[in-house]
């Protein structure tokens, strides 16, 4: 897997994440996609890893599932140049 596979071609916008400690997948591989943009370990043997992100207040996010973004997991609207 040379490039990241696009989970779909727009964000996933979850409404009031939890504060913790989450980890995004960059491979697009997870099983749990476009729903759960959440690493599953799909991305063994791959050049990709996981992003590690913090949320220290509860909030709802954008997170991106083009896997284009430039401020990753955030959406930054890259999927609408896809």
């Amino acid at each position: 897997m040379a490039e990241a596979v696009i989970a779909d071609n727009k964000p996933v916008i979850i409404e009031q994440l939890e504060v913790g400690t989450y980890y995004w997948c960059a491979c697009g591989e997870s099983k749990g996609h476009p729903d759960k943009p959440y690493c599953d370990g799909s991305h063994a043997g791959t050049k990709f890893t996981p992003i590690a992100f913090e949320i220290t207040e509860a909030k709802t996010v954008a997170l991106c599932n083009c896997k284009k973004t430039g401020n990753p997991p955030y959406c930054d609207g890259a999927h609408a140049k896809l």
